[in-house]
């Protein structure tokens, strides 16, 4: 799979990738999360590209139109680009060109939208999006344009499939909605695996060492953050094991933080991790962020919180538990929600790490407040 950044690169394409003179099968779209109603999307499209011979490829869009337009106020985004782009290849994408979202572009009309990008761009054979897509200067282009300059161009348009759980619409809207709720698992479901953040461990302040609760801490990204607080979470070493731990996720309100940032703390084990690479999955909802009056507040509530976790942990891997529930769709057949890649395409081997669900549940609801310190509550 090959990542091409702007239109101005198609023609330097490798000879692998480069596109035959038949052109493509594509589609358009943000593409975040890639979760199950994108990958049925792909599905969709891989079996145009079989039938026609043609390469898939997906279009996106750096920054995402939403956040160009505005900006802060953006809804928090669910993978980031690097994420984004080897999700897409996991699940079947032969090429992803990512076009930068700026003035240029947005000024575009439709029809010039779809003549250089589609046309001239890409040679596109056969489109694939949803049927409320809008492009182009104002919004202007939609699907009945799309139709009617395919029939002038000799372009097939069709519509994505809706894909629904439970008779509910899988959306990255929805999958926001759930992990801001701390229902990890229905969010799971939608995405076909468990949600997790990936990331370099940094040096920082290293105050969790003066009072024996060391973190590994990650950097996040600068844009609004999918869900904040103080969570029960499975990590993934660099050795390939998993460990039970506690994340903060946020800006440390007491101690003061200049960018949000990704805290671990591994339950009862010590490991020097920086430099590394980790994969952090939340489990379960402990508490929001709160900014305590004094330092020595905020030591005792994370040493609760540390209690918290080893027990959810403890009664929730002890309970009967079915990997399959999660969702017939989002488990592959080795019964691994985690790496649940294109198992019908022999030439995309699953990207991510297999993930322990028995070991590491994961909660439908934020766990009890603990009475003892209700008044705690999150300042979010």
């Amino acid at each position: 799979m090959e990542l091409i950044r702007g239109l101005h690169n198609l023609s330097s394409a490798s000879p692998e990738t480069a596109l035959p003179r038949g052109g493509c099968v594509a589609t358009i779209g943000n593409f975040d999360g890639v979760h199950l109603g994108h990958q049925a999307i792909l599905e969709q499209l891989k079996a145009l590209s079989r039938a026609a011979d043609l390469p898939l490829t997906v279009v996106i869009f750096e920054p995402q139109p939403r956040e160009y337009f505005a900006g802060e106020q953006a809804p928090p985004r669910l993978t980031r680009l690097r994420d984004k782009v080897e999700l897409l290849d996991a699940f079947g994408a032969d090429r992803v060109l990512c076009l930068p979202f700026n003035d240029a572009l947005r000024s575009l009309t439709a029809r010039e939208f779809i003549q250089r990008v589609l046309i001239d761009g890409l040679r596109v054979r056969h489109l694939v999006v949803g049927d409320d897509f809008r492009f182009g200067c104002d919004r202007a282009g939609d699907f009945a344009l799309l139709q009617t300059v395919g029939r002038e161009s000799g372009f097939a348009v069709e519509h994505t499939r809706t894909f629904a759980i439970d008779d509910e619409r899988v959306s990255s809207t929805r999958v926001r909605t759930l992990l801001a709720s701390g229902n990890f698992r229905q969010a799971a479901r939608m995405l076909g695996r468990p949600y997790a953040y990936r990331g370099r461990v940094v040096r920082d302040q290293q105050l969790g060492r003066t009072i024996g609760v060391p973190t590994a801490n990650v950097p996040l990204p600068r844009w609004p953050l999918a869900m904040r607080g103080v969570f029960a979470c499975a990590t993934r070493l660099p050795d390939g094991e998993w460990a039970a731990g506690v994340a903060n996720i946020g800006w440390r309100p007491t101690v003061g933080a200049e960018r949000a940032l990704l805290e671990v703390h591994l339950l009862d084990r010590r490991v020097e991790l920086y430099g590394e690479s980790l994969t952090v999955v939340p489990c379960a909802r402990l508490r929001g962020e709160v900014k305590f009056d004094a330092f020595d507040a905020l030591v005792d509530q994370i040493h609760r919180d540390l209690d918290d976790a080893r027990r959810y942990f403890a009664e929730a891997s002890g309970s009967p538990h079915d990997p399959a529930a999660l969702s017939d769709a989002c488990v592959s057949p080795s019964g691994d929600p985690i790496a649940a890649a294109d198992d019908a395409a022999a030439r995309h081997e699953p990207r991510l790490p297999s993930y322990p669900l028995a070991r590491f549940p994961l909660a439908s609801a934020p766990l009890a407040f603990d009475t003892s310190h209700s008044d705690l509550a999150p300042s979010e």
